[in-house]
């Protein structure tokens, strides 16, 4: 089976995208996590305002099969949260790298996250 893995983002071997425009990263998962995961019933996610640190948690996704971490990819505040995954959480299966991001994190200036993969780099992981 193959997955999507869009050129345009970078990855976390923990199954994270991430897009920058700016000093924003948006923040979802996987084509790949999702499937993994199967039908997702339950997103907690931190509020806007709060700050999170690159490599630590920064929510929990919930399915039927498994309940998993969700990390983050850089260091900052954030700036956004999906909240219509809280009425409807299987937009992360849906639609992973759309309607189901979860998060936007303005990033810190001494944000030091060079543990992000290439699209290439992430389909070679997941192979």
């Amino acid at each position: 089976m193959s997955f999507d893995v869009p050129e345009d983002r970078n990855y976390l071997e923990s199954h994270e995208w991430t897009t920058l425009e700016e000093d924003t990263v948006t923040v979802g998962i996987t084509d790949f996590a999702q499937d993994e995961l199967g039908d997702v019933v339950f997103v907690e996610l931190p509020s806007e305002g709060d700050t999170v640190t690159a490599g630590d948690t920064f929510g929990v996704i919930e399915s039927i099969k498994a309940v998993s971490d969700l990390y983050a990819p850089v260091s900052g505040e954030v700036t956004a949260v999906n909240e219509a995954l809280f009425d409807q959480p299987e937009l992360v299966n849906d639609d992973p790298f759309g309607d189901g991001w979860m998060l936007k994190i303005n990033v810190s200036d001494d944000d030091t996250s060079d543990s992000l993969l290439t699209a290439a780099e992430y389909a070679d992981q997941i192979a």
